[in-house]
């Protein structure tokens, strides 16, 4: 008898219940659903099923979904802005931790050097699925330290496939040079990313534009499921991680105007199918290799947590502040996912040894059950080294303490440079507060009295003096910091005069939730300005 749906509602079930235990205590779901695969597991009897390819294809979705959310907030534009998060700074994390790992694993622990290769290269990625998981739920995604870990781990994520490459051309018996398999993985990259781009773009936007004009919910999610999957069956079929399809998708789409919308409606399956992946990661922990070896597998995860730690540190130190490099560098000092995909390739290729990957499996899965413990803490953690983390951007702004009736312009951009100018001539009193340094430094160019921070941070919001301002103005374009900015200046004080710009429909629907004093609609006010325009030249006649 086939007992798959029973196992699956045991494991909802104990899910449920684990993880609402957990949250009363604080700690993320993350660790619930690792949690409930052991249990499930060691209750049934079914450590025949841990190394099952269904269950880690359909774990694997998990991964492939938050990719796929990633690509919808790192558009091509985007990509090119972060180009130095994404490709040096990641570039450069990834060689010299595979670097030193390497050194330590051979000439330190004696373990063969293509073993040592493969542990390496494994140990310098960090975990995308806890780490970006943490930052969207907890908003920091949008600070600087979470805009440089996401542009790290986009090129970790990026590196899997020549680390793959790699481990097949180790394992394969071929007579292929390694030019020869680069040449084939060039080509073959060449022809997804011109496929996708070129083809897919215009598949991708008309499937979008006919679901949506439809009106029916359902097909509109249809499609942007067989778009994900599509993708991800492309990628494969070519040779990639399933994880790369999904992440060109979300990029292609973040490109048209249903990036929002895919983005809140994919949601529930991304994290449904990302619990899966833990569930799965939770199946395959050996409870008594794990005690027997308990004091090494510590050991290891501490040794490469510092190792981390340290080079993460050093990298970020060249273009960043010292608390935000010490957090970018907390943020990504555990180990990835992805390794368990190295270590299973490597080992069926037999240049991994089983003791040995089973025992690196435990590491790996040590480092993602303590990680999410100690993530939600970097800022009190780095609070011991940095004086004032949480207010580091803020230490400027003490005049401010006995500002009153002030207006505070958020977003010094086209828009915001237009409402400084009619604030100027109106003689108000304001302030400038955006969270681009090119920005703040235009505005003080100018005279105008700026402050870099982010203004979703209750922090800033309170060395801003916004309980005594007169009123706070939104120009920024991007919808996601627009919320984060609203919801922030509205819990820290409802009764302020919150005025905010919107340019579509779309915006303003998505606003409508909360009780902002007045939304500008851009497009209705050309409208209204043009007309009055035409009543003025009629009354001159």
């Amino acid at each position: 008898m086939d007992h798959t749906l029973f196992y699956i509602t045991v494991a909802m079930g104990i899910s449920i219940v684990v993880n609402i235990f957990l949250k009363r205590l604080g700690i993320s779901q993350i660790i619930g659903y690792i949690f409930t695969g052991t249990l499930l597991v060691y209750a049934f009897d079914l450590r025949h099923m841990t190394d099952s390819h269904t269950l880690e294809h359909i774990g694997e979705f998990g991964i492939v979904f938050l990719m796929f959310t990633i690509g919808l907030e790192i558009s091509l534009s985007k990509m090119h802005s972060m180009r130095r998060e994404i490709f040096l700074n990641g570039f450069l994390q990834v060689a010299f931790t595979a670097l030193v790992v390497y050194a330590a694993s051979h000439y330190g622990f004696g373990v063969e050097q293509k073993s040592s290769l493969i542990i390496a290269l494994a140990f310098a990625l960090s975990s995308t699925a806890v780490v970006l998981s943490y930052l969207k739920s907890s908003k920091e995604i949008y600070s600087e330290y979470g805009q440089r870990s996401t542009g790290i781990l986009i090129f970790q994520d990026i590196a899997v496939i020549p680390i793959l490459i790699l481990i097949g051309f180790l394992t394969s018996d071929s007579d292929k040079s390694v030019y020869e398999v680069l040449g084939s993985t060039l080509v073959s990259a060449t022809i997804i990313l011109a496929f996708l781009f070129i083809i897919g773009k215009r598949v991708m936007t008309w499937l979008l534009h006919f679901s949506a004009s439809s009106e029916l919910e359902e097909l509109f999610m249809g499609s942007v499921l067989f778009i994900v999957v599509s993708a991800s069956l492309l990628a494969d079929y070519m040779g990639f991680t399933y994880s790369l399809g999904a992440f060109i998708a979300g990029m292609i789409i973040a490109e048209t105007r249903y990036h929002h919308k895919v983005e809140s409606d994919i949601a529930p399956f991304k994290d449904l199918l990302l619990g899966t992946f833990f569930v799965v990661v939770g199946m395959k922990i050996d409870v008594a290799l794990f005690f027997d070896n308990m004091g090494l597998i510590v050991a290891l995860f501490l040794l490469v947590l510092v190792v981390k730690t340290l080079i993460v540190y050093g990298v970020m130190r060249f273009s960043s502040s010292h608390a935000v490099s010490m957090q970018t560098a907390l943020a990504l000092s555990q180990i990835g996912e992805f390794s368990f995909v190295i270590f299973a390739v490597a080992t069926m290729g037999g240049v991994l040894d089983n003791a040995l990957s089973s025992l690196l499996v435990l590491v790996v899965i040590f480092s993602m059950v303590i990680t999410p413990f100690f993530i939600s803490k970097i800022n009190t953690i780095v609070g011991f080294f940095a004086k004032n983390v949480e207010n580091s951007e803020t230490s400027d702004m003490s005049s401010l303490k006995t500002r009153k009736n002030h207006v505070i312009v958020c977003g010094y951009s086209i828009v915001g440079k237009f409402v400084s100018k009619h604030l100027e001539d109106l003689g108000a009193s304001f302030i400038v507060i955006d969270n681009s340094p090119k920005h703040v430094q235009e505005a003080l160019a100018k005279g105008i009295e700026a402050y870099l921070g982010d203004a979703s941070k209750t922090a800033i919001l309170h060395a801003l003096n916004i309980e005594n301002a007169a009123s706070v103005i939104v120009t920024l374009d991007n919808m996601e910091k627009k919320r984060l900015i609203c919801e922030a200046v509205l819990k820290y004080n409802k009764n302020v005069s919150l005025v905010v710009k919107v340019t579509t429909l779309e915006e303003k629907q998505k606003l409508a939730d909360l009780p902002i004093t007045y939304i500008v609609d851009g497009k209705l006010e050309v409208a209204r300005v043009l007309v009055d325009r035409i009543v003025s030249c009629r009354l001159r006649f």
